[in-house]
């Protein structure tokens, strides 16, 4: 009978739950092509709209921001709206990817 020591087993889930978790940058391009970039763009805002970039913004900023606009503790009719529909893994997926590129 094969023998599993107790820590091996518990590294291998470990391992295994570690990743299923991890924010996906390439998740979240494709969510703020659809979601973000019409008016904040991807690096820069879009031509003569008052919306701040979100390229090279800190990660914590962008996922505490999200999550306020989502649950309506930070108030913008535009962003309560849009955020509504984000969940917790959408907007890690934002903060990943809007965090890794350069402005």
């Amino acid at each position: 009978m094969l023998k599993v020591s107790t820590s091996t087993v518990f590294f291998l889930f470990l391992g295994f739950s570690g990743t299923s978790h991890a924010a996906s940058p390439y998740a979240g391009k494709s969510l703020a092509a659809k979601v973000c970039s019409q008016c904040h763009g991807i690096r820069q805002p879009s031509a003569d709209a008052p919306f701040p970039p979100l390229a090279g913004r800190d990660a914590g900023y962008l996922k505490q921001a999200l999550t306020q606009y989502r649950d309506k503790t930070r108030r913008s009719e535009v962003m309560n709206r849009i955020a509504s529909s984000l969940s917790d893994k959408d907007i890690a997926n934002l903060a990943s990817y809007y965090s890794k590129i350069k402005p």
